[in-house]
């Protein structure tokens, strides 16, 4: 893979790190998101995942129920930790492979969980996204449909998030997504889309 320039794309709960890989997308980079390959792992995985956290995971459809899952794991280290066991091992066999089968010679890996990634090391660069607090939990609850209490609880255990980033010898930039407030969305789509193509030139990506 390192014929390939890899950018790394985060960001915290609600940031907005997908609409800002939209952006990246029109320019023409092919993003991978490891997000949603996870959940193909999950159901690639479901036999061993349902042995372990048992058959009141699935839906109605019969698949998994990932906020099911989620609370079954949320806030218990041990119980995460053995379903990423299952899941991360099938995602970075797909990260890669999907990273070899591009021609293109930029790829960019869009992930909530980066740092833990098979090539995190091999990245190029991080792209962080960042929002206000308010702003990100208004978008949670629209979005999830959360508890107020329970939403709280997921901001609380990202509280440590930036420190896997900045100890790592890469470039970082941060795209600041003001969310609601202070501009008109037409305004925050510009500087979005300026943040980016001055981020890209900085890179060498035209």
């Amino acid at each position: 893979m390192k014929d390939k320039k890899l950018i790394g794309l985060t960001g915290v709960y609600c940031a907005g790190k997908n609409y800002v890989a939209v952006f990246l997308e029109q320019r023409g980079l092919p993003v991978l998101d490891v997000d949603k390959l996870g959940h193909q792992v999950i159901e690639m995985e479901k036999e061993r995942i349902m042995a372990r956290f048992g058959s009141d995971i699935l839906g109605e459809d019969g698949l998994i129920d990932r906020k099911r899952l989620g609370a079954r794991v949320f806030g218990k280290p041990a119980e995460l930790a053995v379903l990423e066991n299952i899941v991360h091992p099938g995602a970075n066999r797909e990260t890669v492979a999907w990273i070899k089968a591009r021609e293109e010679k930029t790829c960019v890996i869009n992930a909530a969980l980066l740092h833990r990634s098979s090539v995190f090391n091999e990245l190029d660069a991080v792209i962080i996204v960042k929002a206000p607090w308010l702003a990100r939990i208004l978008r949670a609850r629209k979005r999830d449909n959360l508890p107020w209490t329970e939403l709280i609880k997921r901001f609380r255990s990202q509280s440590e998030f930036n420190t896997q980033y900045f100890t790592k010898n890469t470039d970082i930039y941060r795209v600041e997504n003001s969310g609601y407030f202070g501009v008109s969305k037409g305004l925050r789509r510009n500087r979005l889309e300026n943040r980016i193509d001055e981020i890209l030139s900085l890179l060498g990506i035209k």
